[in-house]
């Protein structure tokens, strides 16, 4: 691994519906990449709505805001040499294609990856139980069953986690970061 490569930063954004896979297919790939002596950082969206943006709700209008701050902050670190994984389910098409733009204005790299989890394979994992609790009448708002979740036309990868195991979901990412010369 040349040193060039070790310091070259970029965000990888996973979007996806909830318990689509993203954040664990971005925490393994954040393993493999730091054993290769990358800098990486997980913007896990969870975190970033517990830290960064307290206080947004789940309107459209907050929902984008969330996403640009996440964009920009990924930008920030990804033209610092750190590679970014930012597994956020950013709903919004025109929200994803601002920070992608932003990226492109500041010359840092960008990658979207669509990890494309059928709702129903979703449900059945419902991690935090939101599923249930839509299901039950004591949420609303819940991104691709009752809000909507407008997927990537044209992502750069396409992940169907419910059809492979987290390490190959991870390998195939890493090997196109391989082949744009990031990894």
């Amino acid at each position: 691994m040349n040193q060039e490569n070790q310091v070259t930063g970029a965000t990888i954004w996973l979007t996806g519906l909830p318990s689509a896979g993203k954040t664990t297919i971005a925490y393994e790939l954040a393993g493999r990449l730091r054993e290769e002596g990358h800098r990486v950082e997980v913007l896990d969206g969870d975190e970033i709505r517990t830290f960064l943006t307290a206080g947004l709700g789940f309107s459209r209008e907050d929902r984008h805001t969330n996403v640009q701050r996440i964009g920009f902050l990924a930008d920030l670190l990804a033209r610092n040499g750190v590679k970014t994984l930012v597994p956020v389910i950013a709903p919004y098409a025109d929200s994803r294609e601002a920070v992608r733009k932003r990226h492109q204005a500041s010359g840092a790299a960008y990658v979207e990856v669509h990890v494309a989890t059928p709702v129903e394979v979703c449900s059945e994992r419902d991690v935090k139980g939101l599923y249930a609790k839509q299901a039950a009448g004591e949420i609303s708002g819940l991104t691709g069953v009752d809000d909507p979740y407008e997927e990537p036309t044209s992502p750069d990868l396409r992940i169907e986690s419910h059809t492979q195991s987290v390490q190959e979901s991870a390998a195939a990412l890493h090997a196109l970061l391989a082949e744009r010369g990031l990894a």
